[in-house]
């Protein structure tokens, strides 16, 4: 069966490819080789896988080079694109700093707008009392001269009686002789007295009156200066009040307990303000003065707000120029807990808030960090220094320099890893920066 097959195999191959000679002729001999269809079909068939693999080689090498190409440019243009997002991120973060600038300075000049303001209403209101005084004094002795007034009026009537009756029925009269001589001088002079009297208290109620009338129009155009003055403070506390809260509230603080905590722990310095009295009557407060309260404690708590302010990490750890490299979020398959900002080696690192310095010393993928413990449960770490400028339970302030940017630690380059914990729990940082954009 085998033979025949071969044999049938072997016609087939002699049909295609019928045996051939080869002569190698030389000098002395001519000899020949013979090639049999077998081996023509394995020639034939060697050279062509040769050339088929060259052929798909060759395009191999040209795809992939072709490929890496556009790789390359690919590679290129995201570069591009990631350079010019950079430098819109860092116009956008100057443009914010000018901002924040600008309004610290508007918030800086409404505070001392509102001192002002509160100086003249305080001034103001001493005015007023003063003017009530002068007020109570001028009716006190309009209601005496009256009085007197009165009273000398029944003391000439009484005169008029008794001059009446001693020139009618006085002692000699029956006898037709003249009434007494001294009778009538003290008679006239005290009628003229009365009379003089009576003028001098008429023209003392008289500007008592008119000085009255003086002093009401000094009240109600005092009333009026009061007024512009509480509608200016009431706009300047909600101008400055407003956009602290929406600040605190963006971090996702709950702001009443933050200001109860700061109220609690108030050392003493620009803490709360104790509301005006401006009666020792025990009677009901006026609206101005329930105006001035309800403004009181718009400063009180504006002066609270700004003390959470300092203790919470609304600033930026680098006040020089830095490129934003990593955010907060999953990274590499692993959770990166804080934000990375890339500068120089050696740009100083500053506190994002007041606070106590609980580690500054070396912390294994960390390298050279420092952890601040600031109020409200919040802790901030500053890691991969390369040099650090504190001391552990050194208290520091916001903006205070705590160490040199570097490259220590897990670290691939020159960069700043910033941490923020709330109760230990890692939290975005960039939460607070942003929030902070419009106040600061």
């Amino acid at each position: 069966m085998r033979t025949r097959l071969a044999i049938r195999l072997h016609g087939i191959l002699e049909h295609y490819f019928p045996e051939r000679r080869v002569f190698l002729r030389s000098d002395e001999d001519t000899r020949f080789i013979r090639l049999r269809p077998g081996a023509q079909l394995l020639a034939i068939t060697g050279a062509t896988a040769i050339v088929a693999w060259s052929i798909v080689a060759t395009a191999i090498l040209i795809m992939d080079s072709i490929g890496a190409g556009n790789f390359r440019e690919l590679a290129k243009r995201d570069q591009r694109t990631y350079e010019l997002r950079l430098n819109e991120v860092a116009e956008e973060r100057d443009k914010r700093a000018k901002e924040a600038r600008a309004a610290q300075k508007r918030f800086n000049s409404a505070l001392e707008q509102i001192s002002v303001m509160q100086s003249q209403l305080l001034a103001s209101e001493t005015r007023r009392r003063e003017l009530e005084t002068g007020i109570e004094v001028i009716q006190t002795t309009l209601r005496r001269t009256m009085t007197e007034r009165d009273t000398a009026r029944r003391k000439a009537e009484k005169l008029k009686l008794a001059l009446a009756e001693t020139g009618d029925t006085g002692p000699g009269a029956g006898d037709g002789e003249a009434p007494d001589g001294d009778t009538l001088d003290y008679l006239t002079a005290a009628l003229e007295d009365t009379a003089a009297e009576r003028d001098r208290i008429a023209e003392d109620a008289q500007a008592a009156l008119e000085q009255a009338d003086e002093m009401a129009l000094e009240i109600r155009l005092m009333q009026d200066q009061n007024d512009q003055i509480f509608r200016q403070l009431e706009e300047a506390m909600s101008i400055s009040v407003e956009p602290l809260d929406k600040m605190f509230r963006a971090a996702g603080m709950d702001t009443d307990r933050l200001l109860e905590t700061v109220r609690q722990g108030y050392s003493g310095q620009g803490g709360p303000l104790m509301p005006l009295s401006f009666s020792t009557r025990g009677e009901e407060p006026t609206a101005d003065a329930l105006r001035a309260n309800q403004i009181l404690g718009q400063l009180d708590e504006l002066n609270l707000y700004r003390i959470a302010a300092q203790k919470a990490p609304f600033a930026v750890p680098v006040l020089q120029s830095y490129r934003f490299t990593s955010g907060f979020g999953m990274r590499w398959g692993r959770m990166h807990n804080g934000s990375d900002f890339a500068a120089p080696h050696g740009t100083p690192i500053h506190a994002t808030a007041d606070g106590v310095v609980t580690h500054a010393g070396w912390q294994s993928g960390y390298g050279r960090m420092v952890k601040i413990e600031h109020a409200f449960g919040v802790e901030t770490r500053y890691a991969h220094m390369a040099k650090i400028r504190v001391n552990e339970g050194q208290r520091v302030s916001r903006g205070q320099r705590i160490g040199d940017m570097g490259n220590t630690g897990r670290s691939t380059g020159t960069h700043l890893h910033y941490e923020v914990r709330v109760d230990g729990k890692p939290v975005n940082p960039m939460t607070y920066i942003k929030a902070a954009r419009d106040v600061f």
